[in-house]
């Protein structure tokens, strides 16, 4: 059984309390804890100490997508704490322009591949700079992103046979034309569940933007995504 949870912006963007509220009394044993605006980044830094966070077996941070304000190497610096706690930061490749502010992180710095909109990180060829620049880095699978950019999920496997021995976390959504994160459909189960043996066994991250009332429904699909396809039933 494969560790599955959420991501905190998913459940209440920019307001991770409230989604760790939101999945008490559920059997998720992963969360990812979303930072994806940069003003959103000092307040869950300084939160750390205080959050209730045990029922998880694996903690995730997401570093913000874009920077128009913060310099990256503040955003670096903030991000310190999870390297004592041993938790991977996610990392968009386009946000990284500096490399020596991440080489602390090593292997906790986690490169996600990214949807048809960026010109850089959605394909082996694109993402292959950034692992030579930081040799130690490991990937973050976003299966949403992936099957965006090519609905056969020919680029996932492609990403995970160049870089499956790196991978650390998977993000799973369905992404829209509009490249929204929405809720998971069994047409995206069963195509996950074509690919799901080539996916090494680590912690699920679902990033479907949706309310608490979806919460158990959208961990079932999650979880058949992985299961034995013939055992698999619509869940609604």
């Amino acid at each position: 059984m494969r560790d599955i949870g959420f991501s905190t912006g998913a459940l209440a963007l920019g307001d991770f309390r409230s989604a760790l509220h939101m999945l008490k009394g559920y059997e998720c044993a992963a969360v990812e804890l979303s930072a994806l605006r940069e003003d959103e980044l000092p307040g869950l830094m300084d939160a750390l100490v205080e959050l209730e966070i045990h029922q998880f077996k694996y903690v995730s941070v997401h570093a913000p997508s874009k920077l128009r304000t913060m310099r990256e190497a503040t955003v670096a610096e903030l991000l310190h704490p999870c390297i004592d706690r041993g938790w991977p930061v996610i990392v968009h490749p386009d946000a990284i322009g500096d490399y020596g502010c991440w080489s602390d992180f090593g292997k906790l710095l986690c490169i996600e591949n990214m949807d048809k909109r960026n010109k850089a990180g959605r394909r082996v060829d694109e993402i292959e700079p950034y692992f030579a620049a930081l040799p130690d880095a490991s990937f973050c699978l976003d299966l949403g992103h992936a099957r965006q950019v090519d609905a056969t999920f020919g680029v996932a496997r492609e990403l995970l046979r160049r870089f499956g021995d790196r991978l650390v976390q998977v993000h799973l959504s369905e992404v829209n034309a509009q490249s929204r994160h929405s809720r998971l459909s069994m047409a995206t189960v069963w195509a996950v569940q074509e690919i799901a043996h080539a996916i090494p066994h680590v912690p699920v991250i679902i990033e479907s933007m949706m309310g608490a009332e979806r919460i158990a429904a959208e961990l079932k699909l999650a979880s058949a995504c992985f299961a034995i396809p013939d055992r698999i039933t619509a869940v609604g």
